[in-house]
């Protein structure tokens, strides 16, 4: 069936090669808005990469063709636009709505969609009732209003014959009276009161507490003497967009491969007295050094030795892959989550053009603008979380990879050297590999290559 005339239907255009499925996973228009040419109309993620689809049209939104988080196959109706001066003008001269895009790096809400695919959860609004306090919790003040403790709640409305049932600010009784009955857990309303006037005495909290017992404890010490109460909110995250894509690769990759991790110590002091000596004389021409070129050089040297770990398995097809590339895998914490852009050739930089390359993939990365080649194709993973990486880790394997290359921090500690205890810089390397491919001799053999060349820095310049 043809569309009406004046009506732009845009379809989920194919974005690459093998790609037959992508995510929503933002909408930076809603129904009613007009669009420009080339606006930028909704990002879609695929193999962690964004792509912004724009407009070929200018005219008004009529509707979307889907949820925020929804997997949209290649063809789908995406929106649909009014063509400018074409349709009912009641529809061209709707108002706009302002589309709230989160900014790069967070995980965006579900919006409301205009056809029946809207999977959006309805919010409490601002003008909502407020949730009414459990029994036996203290509400909260409103705000500009002091919260006071037992001690500083003092009764206005004392005098003689007043019933104890009633409210308990205003009954009769000392500060420590109400400390005491808050600590026991008692309602003073129910307490008997036997003083002048009806004022409630020590001795009535201990006569209660023999005929009835105690009620709930309150807390007691530093944190409840500061107004401290139990939490009952909660917030509900939806799982879309880059952290929807790690969930899937993680879990796919703990399913699929046997990993097996293999953990050794490194002495780095050599290596880094080397890197000082570097940064000292060629920090301003070449740009800084930091531990990782160093570190990923000691990898394409390993490699050489060990080939089978620079490999990619094809599980399905039975097919195991060798490299002679070293396409690098950079983990690489953003904003958004875990994303692992590629550093190409390390076998063919030497350590400032890796210094310069790391920089400024991290800095596309966090930036939210690496692009799918950026961040595909890696033949060996190397993971490091700096000065928090521990002491052991177990890296996931970047499926279809075979090894990770886990960094553990680096510590200043005693060392037995020649017979005497001296002071060195100790740093863990945690690896897993494939046990479906690698055997242990030889991810052991790979991991002591790599302690040798950090150990003696001058094996890492032999060609």
């Amino acid at each position: 069936m043809s569309e009406p005339s004046g009506i732009h239907v845009i379809k989920m255009p194919d974005l690459g090669e093998g790609i037959t499925e992508v995510e929503l996973v933002a909408w930076r228009v809603q129904p009613g808005e007009r669009v420009a040419e080339d606006q930028i109309l909704a990002d879609v993620m695929t193999d962690k990469a964004t792509v912004e689809i724009p407009s070929p049209v200018v005219g008004t939104v009529l509707a979307l063709g889907g949820a925020v988080g929804q997997v949209l196959a290649v063809g789908a109706e995406l929106i649909r636009i009014e063509l400018t001066g074409a349709g009912p003008e009641a529809i061209s001269d709707m108002p706009a709505v302002v589309s709230k895009v989160p900014p790069p790096g967070t995980t965006p809400e579900p919006a409301r969609a205009a056809t029946p695919l809207d999977l959006a959860t309805p919010q409490a609004t601002a003008g909502s009732a407020p949730t009414e306090a459990p029994a036996g919790v203290a509400p909260s003040p409103r705000a500009g209003q002091a919260k006071l403790s037992p001690d500083e709640v003092v009764n206005l409305d004392a005098g003689p014959g007043r019933p104890t049932d009633r409210p308990v600010d205003k009954l009769i009784a000392s500060p420590a009276v109400r400390r005491r009955a808050w600590e026991l857990g008692l309602d003073l309303a129910q307490v008997t009161a036997s003083g002048a006037g009806g004022r409630i005495l020590q001795a009535d909290l201990d006569a209660h507490v023999t005929t009835h017992g105690a009620g709930m404890p309150a807390a007691t010490g530093t944190m409840a003497g500061a107004g401290v109460t139990p939490r009952h909110d909660e917030e509900r995250i939806p799982v879309v967009g880059l952290r929807r894509r790690i969930a899937q690769r993680m879990q796919d990759a703990k399913r699929r491969i046997p990993h097996f991790t293999y953990v050794e110590e490194v002495d780095v002091t050599e290596l880094e007295a080397l890197r000082a000596q570097l940064n000292a004389q060629w920090a301003t021409q070449r740009g800084h050094l930091t531990l990782l070129p160093l570190l990923l050089r000691a990898v394409v040297l390993a490699v050489r030795e060990f080939p089978q770990i620079n490999a990619r398995f094809d599980d399905e097809a039975g097919v195991i892959t060798r490299h002679g590339a070293v396409h690098i895998g950079i983990a690489t914490q953003t904003g958004a989550g875990l994303m692992v852009p590629v550093l190409r050739h390390a076998e063919a930089r030497d350590l400032w053009s890796m210094a310069a390359e790391l920089a400024r993939l991290a800095a596309t990365a966090r930036a939210g603008k690496a692009t799918r080649d950026e961040l595909t194709g890696s033949t060996i993973t190397l993971s490091s979380l700096g000065p928090l990486g521990g002491i052991v880790s177990t890296p996931v394997i970047n499926l279809p990879e075979v090894a990770i290359i886990g960094i553990n921090r680096m510590v200043l500690r005693p060392v037995m050297r020649d017979g005497a205890v001296v002071a060195r810089q100790m740093m863990n390397l945690s690896s897993s590999f494939d046990h479906r491919v690698v055997d242990g001799l030889d991810a052991a053999g790979f991991v002591q290559a790599m302690r040798r060349s950090l150990e003696s820095p001058a094996l890492l310049f032999l060609s």
